[in-house]
């Protein structure tokens, strides 16, 4: 292409620096014709015969690429297997080779580097495609570098390297920035990110999987049944389900997508099936290709994960695959780095399904016909045979008990010798099954024993359990702990009714987590508890028959205290020394009379403190203002507590502890966020308020129940306020301006209530932004008084309007309930339920229809409970739920409950607030990250359906209506 035709030696290439001058400047000469052919090897295609959602993700590259700048820029591509980093290298390829003065696409470095003599054929197919000779004889690796760098240096060249997985290949072949000339640019595909740190690639693309609506474009490209990108009906709800389960991945897609051509509905249902149960073996082995090339070790935890860590907190897998003497940490990163697993924003271990069930073939080929043999157990009806027909091996290190939908009430019955032969056991976990008979027998090698309704009253007499780590046994028969679990970190045995006494905590050290909920005969704690050093959390919520919890607590780590509905604890202990690691204390519903100065100092880092419906609660302690950094607090339903303690230096001024306390001025309380007194009998809460230092942090305030005839002015001191709750204010007849930055507001049952300024003020137009949510439930004088208003203006010919004005006015919707009869009249569509349980609304939408500024409003009228008995009974909640539609497609869903007494509950949703009206209607999932996708709707007629579904008999009637600006 460059003017040097035949083989070439390297003495003559490393003699012919003028004449190569030369042809290049005849290259450039020449230039435009030659420019715009992109070299490549032989039979690499550079476009992709469906090129779905390449465009996107090869501008994002092009960002890293910089092309145009004077340095040499080294950008990796990473993904795992078949997401489609070769694909988008070529495409990258073609839309800027011809700005090169040379360019080479070097194809499946990998396998091409693997024979004896790979890399030096990959550094002479460079050199000649680069200098547009037949061929390059090069004698060895090192000579090639010399060759590369003799003659590349000062070019601007284009190189891609794509499928790179070892340091050496990028070591030989492109080397360092001084390989090349100013401009050059360098591409490497690969599955392992830390080979690209390692050679210090700093620019790293990782490929994401395709959208929903990517993925379907991409299969019904595939597929004769689709016309002009649309699905033929018998086959979209099937399409829908492939799309699913390729999970964005395109290899999947267009490996199922031409399997499945051509073929009748009932032999996609067949193949659908048949892949869940064996996967398919083209994409199973490009996907194996990355966990063969695993250290041994890194691929036991891979196997772990796949089979019963995935979606998992990291902290928790890593605490476990420890305790199984691995070392994930290690081994996560690694398995990060090459694509195999990510770690979600929420820190839990997500691993793609076709990975997952590449890793469950792995094993299932350990023994194809003998699951016994097999090392993880999965398949329910493999786990059955093994359990109940004892047929279990040594080689069984892990079960995994999950019974599919509708199996989940079968008994499985356990023999007495179900575990015998399973001597390297290490985990099992039981999600859903229920398996009975008596255990006799439990591995000593097991870390993790996960079995809800564990159905004996103790573990088995000859189980030792010195190994094992986590101890979750939710729902069972257990009557006592006796054992010595020298090596657990976490127990979980709650709502286990009949466990009446915990186990001496002495010999479990190392415990971090102890959940005892609703063990409701639970009388006692062992006062061991009170010195576990190394306990993060405690929980006893709902143990109403505690009374003893141990007297002296030094629990130097513990995060979370939770004490929630024990209601039978009276005395709050004594705290030994500062305890900075506590964040959340939860006293709610319990009969806690005081809490102790001394006691409460202690919590020097206490964020949030919950006494909700404490009823023998009667004060609180000076010493709560030296908690600096609390953030919530809650007194709701403190009956007895009348006021807040009065403000003071410190109950000991001269105490040098107290100085320190309180260094850097005596705030009460600066950080505070959400405030909770709804309910108690405050008197003088008006006042306290004005003595808050968290005019900026609040953002939350509930005063229901409170006696004021007008909302204290110096609410508007909180510029941050979001939320405002006045429920069952009796005396309030007034509220007057608010925080700009409030955005709830609920005044239920604020019987005397007749104004709201903001709400007269829209009706006036002298405001346009409404709250997104608000209750007036039973505010008749207010809502008389709103239509007094309207009249009076004469602003609105109908209610339609005066309804419209107010809910448009609403940015981002509202979720509202108010007193009235039934669903208004001038709703377009209503329908009384009668006795249905579910109806449903469809709404043909008009021909260019313009979507902004308008929404849709969806009521349901709430009927009060007239037998007093049910209205105290759950049957009585008020509760419904509805399903959104566009074009068979479900977005958004609510579900709702409602006050006992007779209201209208009413959502109005903004069409632009809803993302999948942003985007064509089929795409259903992962929008998040295309919120800024321009304007999309279908081009032909949508229809808008409402599903409603009925939960409780209160709700009598429901209706929809289109909201559109008046007129």
């Amino acid at each position: 292409m460059y003017g040097i035709k035949g083989a070439v030696s390297v003495r003559h290439l490393l003699t012919m620096n003028a004449s190569s001058k030369m042809t290049w400047r005849r290259c450039k000469d020449g230039g435009e014709v030659l420019r715009k052919q992109p070299i490549c090897p032989d039979g690499v295609s550079l476009t992709a015969k469906y090129p779905v959602g390449i465009e996107p993700r090869v501008r994002e590259i092009d960002k890293l690429l910089g092309v145009g700048g004077n340095d040499v820029r080294m950008v990796g591509i990473w993904g795992t297997g078949g997401i489609g980093k070769t694909t988008i290298a070529k495409a990258v390829y073609n839309s800027i080779a011809h700005m090169f003065e040379g360019s080479c696409f070097l194809d499946d470095v990998r396998e091409r580097s693997m024979p004896y003599g790979g890399l030096v054929k990959l550094e002479s197919i460079l050199l000649s495609e680069i200098l547009g000779v037949k061929e390059v004889k090069l004698t060895n690796v090192d000579k090639g570098i010399n060759v590369i760098k003799k003659m590349l240096n000062g070019k601007k060249l284009l190189l891609v390297l794509d499928d790179v997985n070892q340091l050496d290949q990028l070591n030989k072949l492109v080397g360092g920035s001084d390989w090349f000339g100013s401009g050059s640019r360098i591409v490497l595909t690969t599955r392992d990110k830390h080979l690209l740190i390692a050679h210090k690639v700093n620019l790293i693309y990782e490929v994401e999987k395709l959208d929903h609506y990517e993925s379907l474009k991409l299969f019904t490209s595939w597929n004769s049944f689709s016309r002009n990108g649309h699905l033929e009906d018998d086959y979209a709800k099937l399409a829908n389900n492939v799309v699913d389960y390729a999970d964005g991945l395109p290899l999947a897609l267009m490996v199922l997508g031409s399997h499945l051509c051509g073929r009748s509905i009932d032999q996609w249902k067949y193949a659908l099936d048949g892949y869940r149960r064996v996967p398919n073996r083209a994409i199973q082995e490009i996907l194996k290709i990355s966990y063969n090339a695993l250290e041994d070790a890194v691929k036991e935890v891979f196997l772990d994960i796949a089979f019963f860590c995935k979606g998992l907190c990291e902290d928790y897998v890593i605490q476990i695959l420890e305790g199984c003497d691995l070392n994930p940490k290690y081994d996560l990163e690694v398995l990060v780095e090459k694509a195999l697993i990510n770690i979600t924003e929420d820190g839990r271990i997500w691993m793609h399904d076709l990975i997952q069930e590449m890793g469950k073939e792995v094993v299932r080929q350990e023994s194809p016909t003998e699951p016994g043999k097999r090392s993880r157990l999965w398949f329910h009806e493999d786990v059955y045979h093994v359990l109940t027909e004892n047929t279990g091996t040594d080689k069984i290190k892990g079960i995994m008990v999950k019974l599919p939908a509708g199996l989940e009430s079968d008994e499985v019955c356990l023999n007495a010798e179900s575990f015998s032969k399973m001597k390297n056991l290490r985990l099992f976990i039981n999600h859903n099954a229920r398996l009975s008979g008596e255990v006799h027998y439990l591995p000593n090698e097991l870390r993790l024993l996960s079995w809800p309704e564990y159905p004996s009253q103790s573990l088995p007499a000859n189980f030792n359990p010195k190994k094992l780590v986590g101890l979750t046994l939710p729902r069972s028969r257990i009557l006592r702990l006796d054992s010595e679990f020298k090596s657990l970190t976490f127990i979980n045995v709650e709502h286990s009714k009949f466990l009446r006494k915990s186990p001496d905590f002495s010999g479990v050290p190392n415990l971090e987590l102890l959940n005892l909920n609703y063990c409701t005969s639970l009388d006692e704690l062992h006062p061991s508890a009170g010195f576990l050093h190394k306990l993060v959390k405690l929980s006893l919520t709902g143990c109403r028959s505690l009374t003893l919890f141990p007297r002296i607590v030094n629990l130097k780590s513990l995060l979370e205290l939770n004490l929630e509905g024990c209601i039978s604890l009276e005395n709050f202990p004594e705290i030994k020394g500062k305890m900075e690691s506590l964040k959340y204390l939860d006293l709610s519903e319990t009969s806690i009379k005081e809490l102790p100065s001394s006691s409460i100092r202690h919590f020097t880092r206490l964020e949030k403190l919950d006494l909700t419906g404490c009823e023998n609660l009667t004060n609180l302690p000076c010493s709560i203002y030296e908690l600096k950094h609390l953030v919530k607090i809650s007194v709701r339903k403190c009956s007895k507590l009348v006021s807040f303690p009065k403000m003071a230096k410190s109950e000991d001024s001269r105490s040098a502890e107290s100085l320190v306390t309180l260094h850097g001025g005596n705030l009460a309380f600066p950080k505070l966020s959400k405030f909770y007194v709804g309910g108690s009998n405050l008197s003088d809460i008006a006042d306290f308020l004005l003595t808050l230092h968290c005019m900026t942090t609040l953002t939350r305030l509930d005063l229901s129940g409170s006696n004021f005839v007008s909302l204290p002015v110096c609410i508007n001191n909180f510029v941050n306020l979001i939320a405002l709750r006045l429920v069952s204010c009796k005396r309030l007849r007034e509220i007057p301006d608010l925080p700009q930055a409030l955005e709830i507001l609920d005044v239920s049952d604020c019987l005397s209530l007749e104004r709201v300024s903001k709400l007269s003020n829209i009706l006036e137009r002298k405001e346009s932004q409404m709250f997104t949510e608000m209750k007036l439930t039973n505010c008749w004088r207010l809502r008389n008084n709103l239509v007094r208003i309207a009249k009076k203006k004469n602003m609105f010919i109908n209610q339609v309007n005066l309804f419209s004005l107010f809910l448009l006015s609403l940015p981002l919707g509202v979720e509202v309930e108010f007193p009235g009869r039934g669903i208004p009249k001038w709703f377009s569509y209503r329908k009384d339920l009668k006795d249905l349980c579910e109806c449903q609304f469809s709404i043909k939408i008009p021909q260019n229809f313009n979507w902004e500024n308008k929404g849709i409003s969806i009521c349901a009228f709430l009927e009060k409970t007239k037998n007093r008995l049910l209205s105290d009974a759950k049957s009585s909640i008020r509760e419904f739920a509805i399903d959104i539609y566009v074009n068979e497609v479900c977005p958004d869903n609510i579900h709702s409950t409602g006050k006992d007494s007779s209201s209208v509950w009413l959502l109005y949703i903004p069409f632009h607030t809803l993302m999948w009206m942003r985007a064509p209607f089929w795409e259903i999932e992962r929008m998040k990250r295309n919120v800024k996708r321009t304007w999309v709707m279908p081009p032909y007629l949508p229809t808008i359906r409402v599903h409603f579904v009925r939960i409780s008999k209160a709700v009598k009637s429901c209706g929809v209506h289109l909201v559109m600006p008046p007129g």
